[in-house]
């Protein structure tokens, strides 16, 4: 029997404020911007830990929360994450990757070489778990765990923006490198690595332009 309690935490706005509120978000996560250059200035732990937190009241599948959040601020650990990270993304640049694939990441200017992996104050690598022990000891599976995952990352991303720092999802592949450099348990699939900071003082990012509402979305 599923226990409840009645819903205590909605707030209803008025019309015309939701309005305004969807549009003031709106225009605060266009400035959202994946940035490569990265500056070294310290950030405040507590700081990921309330982002973090955010990123922990995702929906997930039976609220079994399948995540993981390993944070990395040892230069050395970030050091040798990189160094497997550049011989996983050599291999894709040089032999993986179709002909397509790598003309369509052109534009973004991207390569083998991560130097954002040393540079960055905060590594996140974010884990999905494929099992999950319940208050009984017993060990179950977790369904809809990438989906999950997926949208922890999502709410993380928009919280670490929200605090005024920047992120990029780095997805070298494979990432078992990652359980074996952080000592997680290989029930842990890697789901991606997201790097925090600063952005560096000459940070450039590309000239993109994201696709209009009719090109994302159908009415019917």
């Amino acid at each position: 029997m599923a226990s409840l309690q009645p819903l205590s935490t909605y707030v209803e706005y008025p019309v015309e404020e939701m309005k305004q509120r969807a549009i003031s978000f709106r225009k605060e996560m266009q400035r959202r911007r994946t940035v490569r250059h990265f500056s070294e200035r310290p950030i405040p732990l507590e700081i990921l830990e309330e982002c973090l937190l955010t990123a922990g009241t995702a929906p997930n599948g039976a609220n079994l929360q399948p995540w993981l959040f390993v944070v990395v601020s040892d230069p050395k650990v970030n050091h040798e994450i990189r160094v497997a990270a550049e011989q996983e993304e050599f291999e894709f640049y040089h032999r993986r990757a179709p002909k397509e694939w790598i003309e369509a990441l052109g534009p973004l200017g991207t390569d083998e070489h991560k130097p954002f992996l040393d540079d960055a104050p905060y590594l996140i690598a974010i884990f999905g778990k494929n099992h999950s022990l319940l208050s009984d000891g017993s060990r179950v599976k977790n369904y809809y765990m990438n989906e999950s995952v997926g949208i922890a990352t999502g709410m993380l991303i928009t919280a670490i923006h929200n605090a005024g720092l920047v992120a990029l999802t780095h997805t070298p592949s494979p990432m078992g490198f990652l359980n074996t450099i952080l000592d997680v348990h290989p029930d842990s699939k890697p789901f991606l690595l997201l790097v925090v900071g600063y952005p560096a003082e000459d940070a450039q990012v590309p000239i993109i332009q994201k696709k209009p509402l009719e090109e994302i979305a159908t009415f019917i």
